[in-house]
This record gives C-alpha cells, sequence and structure tokens, in this order.
C-alpha cells in the first residue's frame, strides 16, 4: 500500500512541474491534458458532466515523482477561485544538509518563508515555507539519534 498526495493547481500545473523539475529534479512520469481526454456518451465535448469548460492545453492528471514518492497533479480546480492549500504540508527529508539546504533554497525562491532554514534540536537543518503555486513544504534534515 501507498499513499500519494494529489495536487490541484489553478492553471499552473504545468508551470509547476516543470519548477519541481528544475528545483529538485522532479521526473514527470505521466501527463494528460484535457484535449487528450476521450470524448464518451457521458462527456460533451465542451468539459466534463459540470459544465464546466477545461483549456484543451490544461492538464487533466499528471504523476511526478519526486526522490522515491509519487505526486498526483492537476489542474482540474480550475473552476474555483484561487486555490487555497492548507492543512498539509508536503516534506523532504535528506542526510545531508547541503542538499536540505540546496532544495529549500530552489523550492522557497519566489515563495513565502515561514520557517527560515536553520538547525534545530531535532534537525541538522530544517525550514519551512509556501511555494510560488500555494504548496506548503517542510524540509528536514534530521540529527541522528
Amino acid at each position: 500500500m501507498s499513499v500519494s498526495p494529489y495536487i490541484f493547481f489553478d492553471g499552473t500545473c504545468e508551470e509547476a512541474i516543470e519548477f519541481y523539475k528544475q528545483a529538485i529534479g522532479a521526473e514527470l512520469l505521466f501527463k494528460m491534458t484535457f484535449g487528450e481526454m476521450p470524448k464518451d456518451e457521458n462527456q460533451s465535448a465542451e468539459g466534463c458532466s459540470s459544465g464546466f469548460n477545461w483549456p484543451d492545453d490544461k492538464i487533466m492528471h499528471a504523476n511526478v515523482r519526486i526522490g522515491d514518492g509519487e505526486v498526483m497533479m492537476s489542474d482540474g480546480n480550475m473552476s474555483a477561485d484561487k486555490v487555497k492549500h492548507a492543512g498539509y504540508s508536503l516534506s523532504l527529508s535528506s542526510k545531508d544538509v547541503s542538499e536540505g539546504k540546496r532544495w529549500f533554497d530552489n523550492l522557497s525562491a519566489g515563495g513565502d518563508v515561514t520557517m527560515p532554514w536553520s538547525e534545530t534540536f531535532w534537525a541538522k537543518g530544517f525550514g519551512m515555507f509556501t511555494d510560488k503555486y500555494g504548496i506548503p513544504w517542510m524540509v528536514n534534515v534530521e540529527k541522528p539519534m
């Protein structure tokens, strides 16, 4: 069994994937746009059953590998106002302080740092931020017990 987060963006999914590829070496495993979706009898050519018309070039579903984990992503929440991400954080762990600091710096660029990178009682390095796409993150380099 595995658990994978599924993140909904407000039209910036493609851009976010490219950012994560550059920032932390994420790997795109699969991507399908709304325009590539098969049209069947339950799906009108204009969009889904909710009546919202997604642009053909926006991402219906993507799988992205980050380290040993996978994150699923979509622009499927474009019908809402600005997407608000709360109640969770994506967490990255490293055994190397310089690698953790690099991930923190790269991912937090253009975002909002809520806890600057520093040593803590449990970590050689730890920091929290919300990236420029509104996704909350934590980066941690644990101290050996």
